[in-house]
């Protein structure tokens, strides 16, 4: 009987052999690249990789094996791409991405978009962002900032796009998909929620709590000790603060910040009501150019991907191979598509980067319809 020592030589040898044969394969990769350089082909082939895939596995035997050489040769042709992605880069084939590199925003003459009314947490984050000096006006939707981008009556719009307790805000990423709108900065907020109600209200009068549906949220603990309260909600934070002092309903409150509280002249009933104590809003800055920071460090993309097996995990390998981190990513159902996906990915880098080119590139080949968000 042969040896577990022995067997293990023999992998050995065969796993030489592959090396070598890995290598000469490599090579004559390359001297592909470099013809598709000269002749301006596409690097993905995506016929020819079916019928390559195809080919080899008609010559293994048995299920297991034409599976296995099936993933072999994925990876080995996704490897190609690769090398020829990178050839393109060091040829300056891949060109520039159509952004323009600026050292710095115009927040002195912007003009600014909001989300809400007086005291909303996006009218706090726009003066953290641009100063209370800005020139600004708000809207009542989301939609309504976007198009007042698209049309030009305001430079930016600030609008919130992630909560640390609550999560994404759905909408933002399906307005992001339909505008050709592009994010250009981010700001964080710490979102620390009070229960206000009118002058002189006690807790033991309330009966109705008006907010926004995220605020509920990250609020349920606390208003769950009082089930006997009627959660209702409403379009934002701020919205909830002004019907309380419209309505001069004793029984009214709402959940909003102390300085939505204080700009409607409620008082508060119960403060730092958040269920997470470190709560926090991202919110991104967006104009209609196509602009980045010299110094940008994250970008926002999204594309569509083939209804195919493994075609997520190929088109991540981009940001492995090129060293890039990716730290978000989102899918949204697409519109008259059942059961389709749109991924919204944010992964570290800059547009002037190689090895950024490097990955849009092979994603924009592999992937259908990307779309660079921004750069910021």
């Amino acid at each position: 009987m042969t040896s577990l020592g022995e067997l293990r030589e023999a992998l050995d040898k065969i796993d030489n052999e592959i090396a070598e044969l890995y290598e000469k394969r490599m090579e004559v990769c390359r001297k592909v690249g470099e013809y598709k350089v000269k002749s301006g082909k596409k690097v993905f082939d995506r016929q020819r990789e079916k019928e390559k895939l195809a080919d080899v596995m008609s010559k293994v035997e048995g299920d297991f094996n034409k599976k296995g050489i099936q993933e072999l040769y994925q990876q080995l042709m996704s490897m190609s791409r690769k090398l020829q992605y990178s050839q393109l880069v060091e040829a300056g084939a891949l060109g520039r991405l159509p952004f323009i590199r600026i050292e710095n925003l115009d927040r002195e003459n912007a003009r600014v978009v909001f989300q809400g009314t007086e005291g909303a947490y996006s009218q706090a984050a726009m003066y953290q962002f641009f100063g209370r000096d800005v020139n600004n006006f708000h809207v009542r939707t989301f939609r309504e900032a976007m198009e007042a981008i698209e049309e030009g009556s305001a430079d930016y719009a600030v609008l919130p796009i992630e909560n640390s307790t609550a999560g994404t805000v759905n909408e933002m990423y399906d307005l992001l998909d339909e505008f050709e709108n592009y994010i250009v900065a981010e700001t964080i907020l710490p979102v620390v929620h009070t229960l206000s109600g009118l002058p002189g209200a006690k807790l033991s009068d309330i009966k109705k709590v008006y907010s926004k549906t995220e605020a509920l949220m990250q609020t349920s603990e606390f208003l769950d000790d009082h089930g006997d309260w009627q959660k209702i909600s409403v379009v934002n934070t701020a919205v909830a603060a002004k019907k309380v002092i419209e309505e001069q309903d004793i029984s009214q409150a709402a959940v909003c910040s102390a300085y939505a509280a204080s700009v409607y002249g409620l008082s508060v009933l119960a403060d730092s009501i958040n269920d997470e104590k470190n709560n926090s809003t991202r919110f991104i800055v967006i104009t209609n150019q196509k602009v980045f920071l010299k110094d940008a460090k994250k970008i926002s993309i999204c594309l569509e991907l083939p209804h195919e097996s493994s075609s997520l995990y190929h088109l991540l390998s981009h940001f492995a191979y090129n060293d890039l981190n990716m730290t978000k990513i989102e899918s949204r159902p697409m519109e008259g598509k059942s059961w389709e996906y749109c991924f919204f990915i944010d992964f570290e880098g800059n547009l002037a980067d190689p090895a950024v080119k490097n990955a849009i590139r092979g994603l924009r080949e592999e992937g259908r319809n990307l779309r660079i968000l921004g750069n910021y």
